[in-house]
């Protein structure tokens, strides 16, 4: 299918001085959302993450454990959104979720870089589908969008769809990589018109992780998207979120270009480790290491 004939069809990316005012707003209108109801929705909003090389079976096992005992352990709270894995470990987070309200979340199309096969990518997430991920969450092809070859890099999407049925497909844009507005903008467009559920902005395995500027972008982005095909697309901040501050600031970029009907789980994401701990501990008012 074409898709770069159609960019033109949407309004323009914010410049970059347009990007700077909407984060200095969003960062003036923080503190009136650093309380605990927006931080429980936020908890309730994450991807609770482990993508280490030595990951392996005990240890992932006992990841899920933790996440799934949540629930009897502080009822009075809603758990994370979804427990986010390599492929190989799949099958092991749903034997232990089993019954609870969790959703397993599966890298896959050759994370971190999408710098393999075509063929690769669709086994790969066909075989994570297969074990049973609810999410998949892959890389669109920083290389193709770089050097122009729009069609291309939506066009794999377009076959990640296919595969991923009817699983919740996050598209990664790898904003860091991307750098100008234009780019992660483009970018953005291109993954939500050849599929994409949520797109997100980045592996966390590069230098530059989210930041606030591609936030503003990519909110912009799907307001765009939004307003031409009456679709709605989710966005997910993912890299280097650590602090309840941190996770308020892109609650309120998204409250403040998207709307709060754009703040619930199905819509909003944030991937994350160690941001569950810090915002479970800002709940409870005490240092809480429970994940």
């Amino acid at each position: 299918m074409e898709y770069a004939n159609h960019l033109n069809e949407y309004t323009a990316a914010p410049t970059a001085s347009e990007v700077a005012q909407a984060v200095e707003a969003a960062q003036k209108a923080v503190k009136a959302n650093m309380n605990v109801d927006v931080w429980k929705f936020c908890l309730s909003a994450i991807d609770l993450t482990s993508l280490s090389c030595n990951d392996n079976e005990e240890s992932i096992r006992e990841f899920a454990r933790r996440a799934a005992a949540f629930g009897p352990r502080y009822p009075h709270l809603n758990n994370v959104a979804s427990i986010c894995v390599y492929p190989p470990f799949v099958e092991t987070v749903g034997l232990e979720i089993d019954a609870t309200p969790l959703r397993i979340t599966s890298v896959a199309g050759g994370f971190p870089s999408s710098q393999t096969f075509l063929e690769v990518k669709m086994l790969e997430v066909a075989m994570a589908i297969e074990n049973g991920a609810d999410e998949v969450d892959v890389v669109l092809n920083v290389g193709k969008i770089l050097s122009k070859a729009y069609d291309e890099a939506a066009n794999e999407i377009e076959v990640l769809r296919e595969e991923a049925e009817d699983a919740t497909l996050k598209v990664i844009i790898e904003s860091g990589a991307l750098s100008t507005c234009d780019n992660i903008y483009q970018a953005s467009l291109l993954a939500m018109a050849a599929g994409a559920d949520f797109i997100k902005t980045s592996t966390g395995k590069i230098d530059i992780s989210a930041t606030p500027e591609a936030a503003v972008v990519m909110c912009h982005a799907i307001k765009a998207y939004h307003q031409k095909t009456g679709r709605k697309v989710g966005f997910k901040a993912a890299g280097g979120i650590r602090t309840a501050e941190e996770a308020t600031l892109y609650y309120t970029i998204v409250e403040q270009i998207l709307g709060s009907e754009w703040l619930t789980p199905d819509l909003f994401r944030i991937g994350a480790s160690s941001l569950a701990n810090n915002i479970l501990s800002a709940i409870e008012g005490k240092d809480i290491k429970y994940f």
